[in-house]
This record gives C-alpha cells, sequence and structure tokens, in this order.
C-alpha cells in the first residue's frame, strides 16, 4: 500500500517563539557552519541572538556568517576551533565574551560519523568519533559551566544526540557510544549543576536529511535505496524548521523548569522499529481477512 508524503504541514515549518525572544543572549553552537547547526542558529538569529558559530573548516565557517547575517541581520561570530582541544575551547568563550559581553546558551552539535560494519573500522576511526562527540561535548559543557559558576549566571547546554544513544545500532557503534555517552553527561550535570541555575538537556532527532552529511554517509544509489521516511510512522522525514523551534524552546526561558530530559523529535521512527509487531503495517485489508477467517476456524477446531 502506497502512503503519499505528507505536504501540507501547517505552521510546523514557521517559528514559534516570539521575535525578541532571545534578545540580548548570545549562543555558541558548535558544528554551526552547515546542516541542522545552521538552520537552528539562522532561528536564533531571527530571535535576536548574538551567535557564535565554530567548526575546523574556517572558510566555511566565514561564508555561512555572511549569508546568514546577510539573511537575518544579527550578529555572527564565526570561529575555528577543533571541539578536541579543552585550550580551543576555552577560547572561543574569551573570544565570545570579548565581543558579545557574555555567554547564555552553548549548543553541542559537532558531530562525525562511520556506517560501516564495526569489524572494518580502526581503532583510530572509533577513537576519532568519540573524541569529536563525546569529548566534545565534555570540553565545550566544562568550559561552560566553569564560566558560568565563576561569573554566578545560569546557563543553559543543549545537546544534539539521536535515537540510537538509548536503543544501540548496528553499524554505528562508533557513533552510538559517544551519543549514549552524551546522554549520560546530559542527565549527570543536569543533576549536578541545576543548584547554579544551569539547565542541561538533549534533543534525539530522527531522520532530518542534511545534503553533505547524508551524501558521506549513504553514497549514490544508497540513499534512495535506503529511504528513511519509510521507517517513520509519519512517513516523512524532518524538516529543519521542526529542529530549530524545539532547540529554541529548550534553551529559551520558556522551558525553565525542563532540565535533564532529552526529547525525541522523529515522527516515531525509534518506536516503530521497537514494537515486535509493527512490520505488519505492510499487511493488507485482504490479507487481514483472510487472517482473521484463519483465526476463527482454529478457534472454532
Amino acid at each position: 500500500m502506497e502512503i503519499p508524503e505528507n505536504n501540507s504541514l501547517g505552521d510546523a515549518e514557521k517559528g514559534m517563539l516570539r521575535n525578541d525572544a532571545f534578545n540580548g543572549k548570545t549562543i555558541i553552537i558548535t558544528g554551526g557552519g552547515t546542516g541542522l547547526g545552521r538552520a537552528m542558529g539562522t532561528y536564533f538569529l531571527k530571535l535576536g541572538a548574538n551567535l557564535v558559530i565554530t567548526s575546523r573548516k574556517l572558510k566555511v565557517l566565514q561564508k555561512t556568517a555572511t549569508e546568514m547575517e546577510t539573511e537575518t541581520g544579527g550578529k555572527i561570530l564565526a570561529l575555528a576551533c577543533d571541539v578536541r582541544h579543552y585550550e580551543e575551547v576555552e577560547k572561543v568563550f574569551q573570544e565570545a565574551v570579548a565581543k558579545f559581553g557574555q555567554v547564555n546558551a552553548v549548543v553541542n552539535n559537532a558531530a562525525g560519523n562511520f556506517i560501516s560494519p564495526t569489524e572494518r573500522l580502526s581503532a583510530n576511526a572509533f577513537s576519532t568519533i568519540i573524541d569529536i562527540v563525546l569529548k566534545g561535548s565534555v570540553n565545550c559543557s566544562l568550559a561552560a559551566g566553569k564560566y558560568w559558576i565563576k561569573e554566578k549566571m545560569p546557563g543553559n547546554i543543549l545537546n544534539i544526540i539521536t535515537t540510537y544513544a538509548f536503543t544501540g545500532s548496528a553499524y554505528v557503534v562508533p557513533s552510538a557510544c559517544a551519543k549514549g555517552g552524551v546522554l549520560a553527561l546530559t542527565r549527570s550535570l543536569a543533576a549536578e549543576w541545576g543548584r547554579h541555575q544551569i539547565r542541561t538537556n538533549a534533543i534525539a532527532p530522527g531522520p532530518f536529511p542534511t545534503k553533505g552529511a547524508w551524501e558521506r554517509l549513504l553514497p549514490g544509489e544508497m540513499a534512495e535505496k535506503f529511504d528513511f521516511k519509510n521507517r517513520v510512522p509519519l512517513k516523512r522525514v524532518g524538516k529543519q524548521q521542526e529542529i530549530a523551534n524545539l532547540a529554541a524552546f529548550l534553551i529559551s526561558d520558556y522551558s525553565a523548569y525542563i532540565n535533564g530530559d532529552v526529547i525525541t523529535i522523529d515522527g516515531g521512527e525509534w518506536l516503530q522499529g521497537a514494537g515486535q509487531f509493527n512490520g505488519l503495517e505492510m499487511v493488507t485489508d485482504e490479507m487481514w481477512d483472510g487472517i482473521e477467517q484463519l483465526i476463527r476456524a482454529a478457534k472454532g477446531s
């Protein structure tokens, strides 16, 4: 049975917060030059935030910053930073404070991934993903926490993980291990730093295809053969504004009592895979009629 994709999303592709919700706020986004990082950052700018975007590729960041400033009229500081190195992360905070006066929130979005049978990976490949995702999130969270506690000011950490951080997944084992660690980091810091008015939450996205990342993960015809929307009960993939809306809410004052939580935004994908009989959606009405007759016959025997 073919189900048409739902292209009518109503207000889902519109911004959800008032335009001045982030006035005076400064937000750092790691991996902010492309994909979901860029989408979130663009929305934060539209809400009035000052934005700091980082990655290892300064030219990409600078080009992105120019385009985002033109689109939004906001202020952006683009800084090269390898989140695996704490001293580089600390320098980002120093430069952000020097330019904007303070830092109010950090979005740990920088990531790396391989799709591969685990036995084909080198130990170095495994370590690279863990260093970027887990160590990078630790470095940024530690720098942020030290800064906010020293300055006696509230703060907000938002970690971008994935649904397989809590379910596990074959063929992305390094990423699953690293994201699982970030999930534990999220809940642990929420419990410890809550007394300092530092909130720590996470978003676990399902399929949100972005051109660069998904072409690297699923090259050539693989993307067409492995169509993610067929795994999602809503029969579509996520739209970038949907995750930007959720991220903005979680680092805004509107979510001031949410701490240590993980919000899944995947159209029900992980639940679809978790239910033992969920695959029965492929059974047609005619087949169900036949099954019902067999069940009745078995009961009558």
